[in-house]
């Protein structure tokens, strides 16, 4: 088997610019904030910065781009990635899109702060786009100065790899670069506006075209336009489809479609898996690919809430809570179907598609529970009710999820609760979070409904091992908890990037005991309930 040779030098990438070379560009230059219709991107260079220091590298990322390790090291690295040099071949621009965000059209919105620097081609031919969030405004920025503060930075590029290494579709992160500067912000717009530290994080992916991207040209009645970003979708992202051009087009806009409605419900069903709360399920925060995107006020499900989320914007309303993500994933792709429309002439297709997300999510949603719990398959003559009496014992009482699952899986399938009133608490204990909650009334309930999973257990007739090992592949020990988080920004905002690099590290390996840092799998301190930024988070970055 050959090795492959990594690049040590920048220089060596190979850049596709295929985004401005196939697409409409906006044929002004001029960087203000302006409305730009009639293109899909402008052409815009990223903001300098003052002293740009590398805090964190994803070496999985790099190596996917063909660099070694030692590529981050160097002082050109720091350079690029802030946003101050561009690489030969690089064709830097912002992309133009709209969006629905809490259900309300807001018209153009598009990268306000984040620069596309192109493609990268790696040795086996994947297109890997390259995009500074926090380099500088364009004329997407509307009244904002299209930069990022050092706190959200983390946030983001620490859960974009946390949630690749839990399996979830997701952009990637490069790096994370401090650019030597401060930004003013107002963190929970209460008018207490602070300086904080910049920093620029480079996001990767295959594409980051949006279901906005499709609403704008579609609001603007610019179908030519629409048609093309469709059709060079299509032939970039879903390659297995046939090329609209020069085939029966709409044929291809349903299967294309169709997919598009899988992929989201698959994503949906994995952030339900881990306990992820997206917060802003915006339909400018869609990605077309099915990828989790825009970090922005995310968190996990601590206490099992289903009307739990983690965006101050949306406390009064919820409508972006853990529990609605999925009829929320619907309501956006009729938004996007509702764009596509000129391109079929027929709402049949779409329609048909948007029933099948539904039908296809159940059934999804089923199959990720019984992994859950560690069942051969989802029975639904027993399995539903199964589920629905634990859904409501987890919310009986404060009860950490993660450590909850992971605890489950220690189960003895022999066990009989109900005639050890200690069996209970001595296998689930650590995931409740209020000892004065777990009264005698609801151990009963909990022994009850264990001793019937158990029951359910034996009728499989999987080894305890063998189950234990499945639900421990798919139940996550450690998440990227809020705070968690916090704790490495508040070390990073005094120079100190230690702690970054220590949850990058625990989070590569979510699903391992990893017993040196078994210390990240606890449940959330007393103390951070109602912290800011350990609870809830506004859109603040």
């Amino acid at each position: 088997m050959d090795v492959p040779v990594l690049s040590t030098s920048l220089e060596s990438w190979r850049f596709d610019n295929r985004v401005t070379e196939s697409l409409p560009a906006d044929p002004s230059a001029a960087n203000h904030t302006r409305q730009v219709p009639g293109a899909c991107f402008t052409r815009v260079k990223p903001r300098r910065v003052r002293a740009p220091e590398v805090v964190a590298v994803s070496d999985e990322m790099l190596a996917l781009l063909d660099a070694s390790p030692e590529v981050a090291r160097a002082e050109l690295f720091a350079e690029v990635f802030a946003g101050n040099r561009l690489l030969d071949g690089m064709d830097p621009y912002a992309w133009c899109y709209g969006g629905h965000q809490f259900g309300n059209w807001a018209g153009q919105l598009g990268d306000g702060r984040a620069i596309n620097l192109g493609e990268v081609v790696n040795r086996v031919g994947e297109h890997w786009a390259l995009q500074l969030k926090g380099a500088g405004a364009t004329p997407y920025s509307r009244m904002a100065d299209g930069l990022a503060v050092l706190r959200s930075s983390i946030r983001e590029f620490l859960c974009s790899e946390a949630m690749h290494h839990l399996g979830v579709p997701t952009t990637r992160a490069l790096s994370l670069v401090a650019t030597g500067e401060t930004v003013v912000r107002d963190m929970f717009y209460d008018g207490h506006p602070r300086e904080e530290p910049g920093a620029v994080v480079c996001r990767v992916a295959p594409s980051f075209i949006r279901f906005g991207n499709f609403e704008i040209h579609a609001a603007r009645r610019e179908t030519d336009i629409l048609r093309k970003l469709a059709d060079f979708t299509i032939r970039t992202g879903f390659p297995h489809l046939d090329d609209p051009v020069g085939a029966d087009a709409k044929s291809v806009y349903r299967e294309w479609f169709e997919e598009v409605c899988r992929r989201t419900a698959d994503l949906i069903v994995d952030w339900m898996r881990v306990g992820f709360v997206h917060g802003v399920m915006n339909t400018d925060n869609m990605s077309i690919l099915g990828l989790t995107i825009d970090y922005g006020p995310y968190g996990w499900l601590e206490d099992y809430n289903p009307g739990w989320t983690p965006n101050t914007t949306d406390a009064a309303g919820r409508r972006y809570c853990f529990g609605n993500q999925p009829a929320i994933a619907l309501w956006n792709l009729n938004q996007l179907a509702n764009a596509l429309y000129p391109l079929f002439e027929d709402a049949a297709p779409l329609r048909d598609a948007l029933e099948g997300y539904a039908e296809y999510y159940n059934r999804r949603w089923r199959e990720m529970m019984a992994a859950k719990l560690g069942l051969a398959r989802f029975e639904e003559e027993t399995d539903e009710e199964l589920v629905a009496a634990l859904l409501d014992v987890l919310q009986a009482v404060e009860t950490d999820v993660t450590i909850f699952f992971r605890r489950l899986a220690e189960l003895d399938a022999r066990s009989a609760f109900r005639d050890d009133p200690d069996a209970a608490p001595r296998l689930l204990g650590d995931a409740f979070y209020r000892a004065e909650q777990v009264d005698s009334a609801y151990l009963a309930r909990l022994s009850a409904w264990l001793e019937e999973y158990a029951r359910r257990l034996d009728r499989d007739g999987v080894d305890d091992a063998a189950r234990r090992r499945a639900m421990n592949a798919v139940n996550p020990k450690y998440v990227l908890r809020n705070y968690l988080a916090q704790l490495a920004i508040d070390r990073a905002e005094e120079g100190d990037y230690d702690e970054v690099q220590k949850l990058l590290e625990v989070m590569r390996r979510p699903y391992d005991e990893q017993p040196r840092h078994s210390v990240y799998a606890e449940k959330r301190p007393e103390w951070a309930r109602h912290r800011a930024g350990c609870s809830m988070l506004s859109c603040s970055s």
